[in-house]
């Protein structure tokens, strides 16, 4: 007897998958052409205090992105004993030199005052948009996944939006801009029709029995299970492949944008 599969429970429809690989290539082939015909000679400066294992892979991630599309890439490392006011030193050295974007790679060592080196990166070279100071561009995570949304003809109209996590690189940015599109956040994940989760801390996880069915689900930090999740999703990221090499296309984006 003929069985129809697609009407079978045991069979669910499993969700489309937000390809931040794909999409993220298609964005550095297109800012490789921008900056071939520009003429210009762009150059990303990248500070790294102590030796983080983590830290390392997001650097060369970003370095290599750098050398696809014909940027200039410079890693100023120092040591995890440096003090505060040497650091302060430093940094105001390096935003004097002739470079077009700085980052600080996150987080610092903990004697050290964040928010105090932050603010120290002038806006017109604040690519990650974590300085004090007003920058023309996004938080390249906020950025990224915005992007992403937008290529799956994903809207918030009329939805509500759960950000798991409050940090600075994720949630924070990511809550502000939607409070100022006045875009419905929700605290209750399970009416939710978008989950954006960037908590990043070992041992949590979101899984399936809390997710609305249907709903678009975006990990940028390692959060979802995405064995109990997708079954139940709409549409979700993998790892890796999704929100990550989103975040550092637009960061360079942020580079072309700010040198404009």
């Amino acid at each position: 007897m003929f069985r129809n599969y697609a009407k079978d429970f045991r069979f669910p429809k499993m969700a489309i998958i937000l390809d931040g690989k794909k999409l993220s290539e298609k964005i550095l082939d297109d800012l490789r052409e921008k900056i071939k015909h520009s003429g210009k000679n762009l150059k990303f400066a990248a500070v790294l205090v102590g030796d983080n294992d983590q830290s390392k892979i997001f650097l060369r991630q970003k370095e290599k992105a750098c050398q696809k599309i014909g940027i200039s890439f410079e890693l100023y490392q120092f040591p995890e004993s440096i003090i505060q006011e040497n650091l302060e030193d430093e940094i105001k050295k390096i935003s004097q030199l002739k470079n077009n974007g700085i980052i600080i790679q996150l987080p610092l060592p903990e004697h050290i005052n964040t928010e105090k080196i932050l603010s120290l990166i002038p806006a017109e070279k604040d690519v990650d948009a974590l300085s004090s100071n007003k920058t023309a561009v996004l938080s390249p995570v906020l950025a990224g996944i915005l992007a992403l949304l937008k290529e799956y003809a994903i809207s918030f109209d009329g939805k509500k939006v759960a950000v798991v996590g409050r940090g600075r690189l994720v949630g924070q940015p990511i809550v502000e801009w939607l409070k100022k599109q006045r875009i419905e956040v929700t605290e209750d994940i399970k009416m939710a029709d978008i989950v954006i989760s960037g908590v990043g801390k070992s041992g949590f996880v979101i899984k399936g029995d809390i997710i609305k069915k249907g709903a678009v689900v975006i990990d940028a930090a390692g959060d979802i299970d995405f064995k109990s999740v997708e079954p139940k999703a709409g549409y979700i990221t993998p790892i890796p492949g999704g929100v990550g090499p989103m975040t550092v296309a637009m960061l360079l984006k942020n580079i072309i944008i700010l040198n404009a």
